[in-house]
């Protein structure tokens, strides 16, 4: 019941959130009330925290949303991790690295959460890396960021970031090219593993294909702007971009779920209507380009047969 109740916070959460990412302001003022002095000047900011001081009754629950800065965390204990469209339960220590394209929040489910996170803009890596630290694996949309770690690699990774928060209180000079070199020593020590499979497996190719469906179909949400567009809006279009063919994608689908492709798709895109006339002030035919009406006459009918009411109606 727990994990419903999550679920459909998480929904609002992400409806709130619609037109807004979380910035490193954002983050500061929520959970300490205060901003470094030097954070609107240093577009390379980095941060490193123990978990336990950001959390608590007194301090403002992670909103499920996108961050304009990269995360690096550490926790320890049962919780699930709600990343992009997955939901990753995780019993023990991991370790997990999150871009600022995908949202995501976690879900505390035992005890009192310990371990670190540390923050920092890209171009705290822009002189130091040949490609941007985006192109990373761990890094990448659609790659495997969870890592569970056993009691020795906990102690290496927890180690590091002892370093980490020892350092950003001292006064050396060359300070950030140490922190630097411990953010990219978690970072390799992470490439020399294997991502959590068991979080991501499934029981056979028909699962795998309706997986990779869902993933593709979820990374198109939320909707943040009115220029954003629905492109992947058909099931030729998903076929075409799993490379197989349309009617072999139709019933991979029907086989694991009972339901059509384009019967997902529209459910999708009637949800995203309802949040987006709901909390949004866009008006009709703005929300109809967005989502891949070329004539809003025509999303109005869509609404209208999936919802049994207009647009105008239902934002009423």
């Amino acid at each position: 019941m727990k994990r419903k109740t999550k679920q459909t916070e998480k929904s609002s959460e992400t409806n709130s959130a619609l037109e807004k990412t979380e910035t490193l302001e954002d983050f500061y003022k929520n959970k300490f009330n205060w901003m470094p002095e030097n954070l609107r000047k240093d577009i390379g900011h980095f941060n490193v925290f123990r978990l336990e001081d950001c959390m608590g009754p007194d301090k403002a629950p992670v909103q499920y949303s996108r961050r304009d800065f990269y995360k690096v965390s550490v926790m320890r204990g049962k919780h699930v991790y709600h990343y992009a469209d997955k939901s990753l339960e995780v019993s023990g220590t991991s370790l997990i690295f999150f871009n600022p394209k995908v949202p995501y929040t976690f879900e505390q489910l035992s005890g009192d959460p310990t371990g670190y996170f540390c923050i920092f803009k890209e171009a705290f890596f822009t002189q130091t890396l040949r490609q941007g630290i985006g192109d990373l694996p761990m890094f990448q949309p659609g790659n495997k960021p969870s890592y569970v770690l056993t009691k020795s690699q906990d102690k290496y990774v927890a180690n590091v970031f002892e370093k980490m928060l020892e350092e950003i209180g001292s006064d050396y000079v060359y300070k950030y090219d140490l922190l630097r070199n411990y953010l990219m020593e978690i970072i390799h020590y992470a490439l020399k593993m294997q991502p959590t499979e068991t979080l991501y497996q499934h029981a056979d190719a028909n699962a795998r294909i309706t997986a990779v469906f869902t993933e593709l179909l979820e990374r198109q949400f939320p909707i943040e702007s009115p220029s954003q567009r629905f492109t992947l809006r058909s099931a030729r279009d998903f076929a075409e971009q799993l490379a197989v063919h349309v009617n072999h994608l139709n019933r991979a689908i029907r086989t694991t779920t009972g339901k059509t492709t384009s019967e997902h798709i529209f459910d999708r895109l009637a949800s995203e209507a309802k949040v987006l006339l709901k909390h949004t002030h866009w008006n009709v035919a703005e929300i109809s380009y967005c989502l891949g009406f070329e004539d809003p006459a025509h999303f109005n009918h869509f609404f209208k047969k999936h919802t049994n009411t207009t647009p105008s109606a239902y934002r009423a």
